[in-house]
């Protein structure tokens, strides 16, 4: 068996070495990285499965979704904590957290409602920080094409009992076309703590962005201002045991025409809340079963949605088996319990095998599922209505892969899925002259396969070559009046090269195309350069390299070329 290389915590019960996961997962470090990214859109990038639908640069404003799930069928954790906005999934990435407190973003592709409960159809995305590796100061600036001003920082304090981290990031752009500026503020404070019955963390943390959103949800030169604050925690009790609380309240004032206020403004309040308490115990030494109880409430306060609130608990169990370092399975299944819904089960069955210790296969099955968010439910305005009698969405996902390791040097994976859906939300207009109202959809079946290749020839070079090809077909609405199912990507591919030829350089550029359904395919090339010499680190990141025009929102245009340079100052405890 090909030796453990990385620890992963997202779709297991406890955390396990990446070649021992029977699903299909990806992990994408950041810390290692922070000289050559700029924000966390960066990370997700480089995962063609994910598409990052972007209305504006930088994190700004964009849809998320997996393999061809809509933006709100995918579910973004802090920490394994809820970040998903109960009144609208454009507000899923609203992340209040900077990059310079993410240590790595693992991404479960395929479903996850087993073990998070709604919102996982697409997949997971799970933010993680971990406590700093040194004692250290942070502080970078940069400046950049359209008026881009940024500043970003951390305090790192490394203790053996406790750890804490404080970070800020700045960002701000006059925008590159009228009505397209915005300003960023995130702070977050990440706290370790050890204490004789386990170890535990606090993460509290808050964003406030307004931007410009001309054309973002229509022919209107609109404005937006969202924030976000998290608190979370979690402690260890135990060894066996563990429990978490977390709370995120967000907001969203959203002005139809910016010069126009007074015609038509909405201004929504949501609250949510999550306890969880998990436990583990080893039956033997190659059976173990996990078990734990959730409870969640979330509830919304708008001058166009109303007043409304939710609750929901649930109860899950699996049973992991493993043995003679040849075998792995996992049974496990959730009953999640709703005072508006039907209750909802949600099993997943999972299966390794290893052929020899540089190939394996994997296959899985899973259900799961989503509540609308109250925007499905309640919004109107002049070009879109919600439906109140929306049903939740449901999906079974069945993938089938093979990883091979031949060497410390050398990796490749390949994986089929098809996820089958059944009642999906969307927006439809029977006609060109209509408004889109929201229905559900029957019958909407998607296939695909991924690839990847990562090679590390040297320690100073690393290659990474994936691919996506995804199909999807539905049976009851035409295509081309609904507003989002069919804007996902049937082919894409990243390419990315990073070089350290030298201690204080490195290089790194990514190069991705993607073509999405009825439209051309459109390349994007990204460049980064910095030298991490001492204290002082200069760099500058080139962004679409090529100049390409290219919308991943139709009718939403991207930014040109775009180059940004600024130096980073480090000052460490010797």
């Amino acid at each position: 068996m090909p030796k453990p290389e990385t620890v992963v915590v997202t779709g297991t019960y406890e955390p396990m070495s990446l070649e021992e996961i029977d699903r299909a997962i990806r992990v994408l470090p950041a810390r290692s990285q922070s000289l050559v990214l700029n924000t966390l859109s960066d990370l997700l990038k480089l995962d063609p499965s994910l598409d990052l639908a972007e209305r504006a640069p930088n994190g700004v404003q964009a849809d998320l979704s997996i393999r061809g799930a809509g933006f709100g069928k995918t579910l973004v954790l802090l920490n394994g904590m809820r970040i998903n906005d109960a009144q609208s999934g454009h507000h899923n990435l609203d992340i209040p957290v900077p990059l310079e407190s993410v240590s790595r973003v693992e991404v479960m592709r395929g479903s996850g409602s087993t073990m998070y409960g709604s919102d996982a159809i697409g997949g997971v995305v799970n933010i993680i920080t971990e406590p700093p590796p040194t004692t250290e100061l942070r502080l970078r600036t940069a400046f950049g094409s359209d008026g881009i001003n940024q500043q970003r920082g951390a305090i790192n304090i490394a203790g053996k009992k406790i750890s804490e981290q404080l970070s800020f990031a700045r960002d701000f752009s006059t925008g590159f076309r009228e009505d397209r500026d915005y300003r960023n503020l995130q702070v977050a404070s990440v706290t370790r703590i050890a204490t004789a019955i386990g170890n535990g963390s606090v993460n509290l943390a808050y964003m406030d962005h307004p931007f410009g959103a001309d054309q973002f949800y229509g022919n209107f030169n609109s404005w937006e201002n969202t924030k976000t604050w998290f608190a979370g925690v979690q402690q260890a009790l135990g060894e066996k045991t563990s429990a978490s609380f977390s709370f995120r309240r967000h907001s969203d004032l959203f002005v139809l025409y910016r010069d126009r206020p007074q015609v038509f403004t909405n201004h929504h309040s949501d609250e949510s809340y999550q306890l969880s308490l998990r436990r583990r115990e080893e039956m033997s030494p190659t059976t173990t079963i996990y078990y734990g109880v959730e409870g969640f409430h979330e509830s919304v306060i708008s001058n166009n949605l109303g007043d409304h609130a939710r609750s929901r608990a649930a109860g899950y169990a699996a049973v992991d088996f493993r043995a003679l370092h040849r075998f792995s399975a996992t049974i496990s299944a959730r009953e999640e319990l709703y005072r508006s819904y039907s209750a909802a089960f949600t099993p997943t069955v999972a299966a390794g095998y290893w052929l020899s210790p540089q190939v394996k296969l994997r296959a899985s099955a899973s259900r799961a599922f989503r509540v609308p968010s109250y925007t499905d439910l309640y919004y109107h305005d002049p070009a879109n209505v919600g439906s109140p009698t929306l049903r939740p969405e449901r999906a079974w996902t069945y993938e089938g892969g093979m990883d091979w390791t031949p060497s410390n040097t050398l990796r490749g994976d390949i994986t089929f899925f098809e996820r089958q859906e059944r009642d999906g939300i969307d927006y439809y207009r029977a006609s060109l002259t209509d408004i889109y109202r929201a229905v559900n959809i029957q019958n909407l079946n998607f296939r695909g396969v991924e690839a990847s290749l990562h090679w590390t020839p040297s320690r100073t070079h690393t290659f990474d070559l994936r691919y996506t090809q995804l199909r999807a077909t539905q049976d009851t609405i035409a295509a081309g009046f609904t507003k989002y199912t069919f804007n996902y990507p049937t082919r894409s591919g990243v390419f990315s090269w990073q070089a350290t030829p030298r201690g204080n350089f490195i290089f790194r550029t990514r190069i991705g195309v993607v073509e999405r359904y009825a439209q051309s395919a459109y390349p994007v090339c990204d460049v980064y350069m910095g030298l991490p010499h001492k204290s002082v680190h200069p760099y500058i990141q080139v962004s679409n390299l090529a100049n390409s025009y290219y919308q991943e929102i139709p009718n939403v245009p991207m930014p040109g070329r775009t180059i940004v340079g600024g130096i980073e100052f480090v000052f460490r405890k010797r």
